[in-house]
């Protein structure tokens, strides 16, 4: 299907009659091969790892000869998903979602603690209650080999350009951005985008009122009010809280540095890494809150965002780990989860496991304040 004579290609997640096409691209893209070939077979994937590159591509061939369509490779993910919840998760839970109209689409706004699982956890609850999936606002920092790329519009993703240069350049992208979610949503897609550029790495859920404003664009070429443009949006806060973050001590040791030496230079494959730990690493339980549909928007994007926040805040599920950081009491902390929480900071300086506690606490702290 084209879409306003696609005006969005550049932006926008692959159509069914494009995912074939997307499919073989990956099967003859070399990093791809690669990289199964390094993360499945790592000892082989060495001087004679060529030779196991043919088998890759045959069993890839075969395994996605099946996969047509949008919905083929959702599928896939969702079983994917079970499995990864089955070997990296003790459970999840999500509420809300009984709220919510399933023939209505909605602009769900969510705190960000995870590159890969935050829109996967969302996307998870929607497929579970048989409501349609996302199309998840993906940055093109993490779009670096084209094989990434392929991936991630092959699984409903779209690209908010931040590399864009100069302020035309990036106005003129803002605003096709904008103009595609409005579109999203106006042809009934759902929308996952998190609540400010890059993850919560101290564990401050806070919205960018930058993100709204961006909405607003649309609105603004439309010469709609602030507050009835982002009222019809059907925006909905989204709180995702993970027991343990698989990450927590790679985000605090940066943050470690960003404080001591004023800057923090990523390595190469560091993005990918942490997509991969977040993916496969010990998470414990999830759960995920989705907040009240807000309909009757304030009058500027700061009021907004600090509604958004209000409800992150409100929602987000506390686990003992975010007690015990906080010292704060409940009935959730037992001497168990007080020396499983306790085994986090053995091996790191003091001040690493300062700002790994403060990461816990935050969130108890915010809702005891409200």
């Amino acid at each position: 299907m084209q879409i306003d004579n696609d005006i969005y290609k550049e932006i926008r997640p692959y159509n069914d009659d494009e995912v074939s096409g997307a499919i073989q691209r990956l099967i003859d893209d070399k990093d791809f091969i690669n990289a199964i070939l390094k993360y499945r077979f790592p000892h082989a994937s060495g001087m004679f790892g060529w030779l196991l590159i043919p088998l890759i591509k045959r069993f890839l061939v075969k395994k996605w000869s099946g996969i047509k369509t949008v919905k083929d490779v959702q599928d896939q993910v969702a079983k994917y998903m079970n499995g990864t919840i089955e070997h990296s998760c003790d459970g999840v839970t999500y509420t809300g979602l009984d709220k919510l109209d399933p023939n209505q689409s909605y602009l769900f706004v969510s705190n960000h603690r995870d590159i890969a699982m935050d829109p996967a956890m969302v996307n998870w609850c929607l497929y579970q209650e048989k409501m349609g999936t996302v199309r998840i606002a993906i940055g093109d920092n993490l779009l670096k080999k084209p094989c990434a790329t392929e991936l991630m519009r092959l699984n409903k993703s779209f690209i908010v350009k931040r590399s864009a240069k100069g302020p035309r350049e990036l106005m003129k992208s803002l605003g096709l951005l904008s103009s595609y979610i409005s579109h999203s949503l106006e042809t009934g897609n759902n929308i996952w985008i998190a609540q400010k550029e890059g993850r919560a790495k101290d564990g401050n859920d806070k919205t960018d009122p930058a993100i709204l404003k961006m909405f607003y664009m649309e609105g603004r070429k439309r010469k709609q009010s602030f507050e009835d443009f982002m009222s019809g949006l059907n925006i909905v806060p989204v709180a995702i809280s993970y027991e343990n973050n698989p990450c927590d001590v790679a985000k605090a040791e940066e943050l470690y540095q960003k404080a001591t030496t004023g800057s923090y230079e990523k390595g190469e494959f560091e993005d990918i890494e942490s997509i991969v730990q977040g993916i496969v690493g010990e998470k414990r339980r999830i759960h995920i809150s989705f907040g009240d549909v807000i309909t009757n928007a304030p009058e500027t994007p700061e009021e907004l965002a600090l509604e958004i926040n209000r409800q992150i805040t409100q929602n987000y599920h506390l686990f003992p780990a975010n007690y015990i950081a906080a010292e704060m009491d409940s009935e959730l902390v037992t001497e168990d989860e007080k020396s499983l929480f306790a085994k986090k900071f053995e091996n790191h300086s003091d001040a690493v496991n300062d700002i790994l506690k403060q990461m816990y606490a935050l969130p108890a702290l915010k809702k005891q304040q409200q």
